[in-house]
């Protein structure tokens, strides 16, 4: 059976290189900013954002403990302001919608927020770059989310970048992702 978050960052892999820098949209307990921060290695960057204190504080605990490269900088402050500390042009950034595993399911992603954080994430993608989106279609919020980028997606042209979704048919409900990649 395939796992959806390995089949992640496969694609991610395919436009993430050493030295890169990189945007984990949502850095939850810090498992995508640890990925991320590996790949890019020591001469990369990877900025990681979360609103919630709880998610600050667990990610850099979990970094620290792994030994990860300290090519990071964690941001208590909502995705959708990436462009006030992002200049760079990015080749990969990572959204996991939804709400802080092992924290307060009321607090979650929320439209007003996501979209603006994704319409910028497009404008900083690189050439050659990639950003994928995970959807939990599960609860009401993610729902919304999950539709409102897929119709955002569907008016950008193919040929400013490659919008894909990937999701399991026979379950309506499961979590899928969305890739946009920039071409080479």
């Amino acid at each position: 059976m395939i796992d959806l978050l390995d089949l992640h960052k496969f694609f991610i892999l395919k436009h993430l290189k050493k030295g890169d820098f990189a945007v984990d949209f949502t850095m939850g307990n810090g498992y995508d900013t640890e990925f991320l921060s590996r790949a890019v290695g020591e001469t990369g960057r990877v900025y990681a954002f979360d609103i919630q204190a709880q998610a600050v504080e667990s990610t850099a605990k979990r970094l620290a403990e792994v030994d990860c490269p300290k090519n990071y900088t964690l941001i208590h402050d909502s995705h959708h302001n990436v462009k006030n500390y992002v200049k760079e042009p990015i080749k990969a950034g990572m959204f996991n919608l939804g709400w802080l595993p092992g924290g307060d399911k009321s607090i979650t992603t929320l439209r007003e927020t996501t979209m603006p954080a994704i319409e910028a994430a497009i404008e900083l993608l690189d050439r050659d770059a990639i950003l994928n989106v995970a959807v939990y279609p599960g609860h009401e919020e993610g729902d919304a989310e999950g539709r409102m980028i897929c119709e955002y997606l569907a008016g950008i042209s193919r040929y400013k970048v490659c919008a894909t979704r990937v999701n399991i048919l026979n379950s309506p409900t499961s979590p899928y992702f969305i890739m946009i990649e920039t071409k080479a």
